[in-house]
């Protein structure tokens, strides 16, 4: 999360595999969308956003079986230290010579029946 709270691009492309992909899904007017990114369409959005983005994960389920591992968190997602969805991520990891690195991010985006969480922390920016 630390990548995409702190815009760093080049943090995004060291935690994820250079063909890494991204799924976002959501229900929007009662059709069911799915939008597609690559870890690099996502690393140079991130990286060149105007807005503040923090985003934090809860109650985290890890399964890790030899070189494969799965996150599974709630998230709360908040742009300009105003809330505006909440979801799951799941991530996909494998273990390489460099570390663990992510293969697929999926996560939905939800913007009804979002549980209470405590406020973000100020950052004494004004976000």
């Amino acid at each position: 999360m630390d990548g995409i709270n702190q815009k760093y691009g080049s943090l995004i492309r060291t935690a994820m595999m250079p063909e890494g992909i991204l799924y976002s899904t959501t229900d929007r007017d009662g059709t069911h969308q799915a939008y597609f990114s690559s870890a690099e369409e996502f690393a140079t959005q991130v990286e060149n956003a105007t807005d503040t983005y923090h985003e934090r994960l809860f109650d985290a389920t890890v399964l890790v079986q030899k070189g494969v591992a799965l996150v599974w968190a709630p998230y709360d997602f908040h742009l300009n230290g105003e809330f505006t969805h909440c979801g799951v991520d799941t991530v996909s990891l494998v273990k390489t010579n460099d570390g663990w690195k992510a293969v697929s991010l999926t996560y939905t985006v939800e913007t009804e029946g979002c549980p209470e969480r405590p406020p973000i922390p100020s950052r004494g920016d004004g976000n």
